[in-house]
């Protein structure tokens, strides 16, 4: 039972962390999209454009993530109760959460890019 809060703290950080690095990646990014905006782009495709690099993101920290955990098997063996420590559907089920809850963090910067106005993120510095 003490996991469940500090799994909800990791899931937060998670959260936080995604939403953090894809606006700053976006901010980044903001001539970019102004000039891909000004020659006609979609705001579909700046939205995919961003959500990829967001999933490129996400794909990288938890397949290091699962990795790191498959590795420390032997101290998790004795933290865990009742679960197998190399539980497959563990595993997945964590990283499917993950990546849920991460491209959700990562919609607010690609719907802010989509619908920025293309004069502005020219104009931005």
């Amino acid at each position: 039972m003490i996991s469940t809060p500090l799994a909800g703290i990791g899931l937060l950080l998670v959260i936080i962390g995604v939403f953090s690095v894809m606006a700053y990646t976006v901010s980044l990014q903001t001539q970019e999209i102004g000039i891909r905006t000004a020659l006609g782009a979609q705001q579909a495709s700046i939205l995919k454009m961003i959500l990829a690099k967001g999933a490129s993101l996400l794909a990288v920290g938890i397949v290091i993530g699962l990795l790191a955990s498959y590795g420390l098997t032997r101290f998790l063996a004795s933290q865990i109760w009742g679960v197998s420590v190399t539980d497959p559907l563990t595993f997945a089920s964590v990283a499917t959460i993950v990546l849920t809850v991460g491209l959700s963090a990562c919609l607010l910067p690609a719907h802010r890019a989509a619908q920025s106005d293309p004069l502005v993120a020219l104009r931005y510095e």
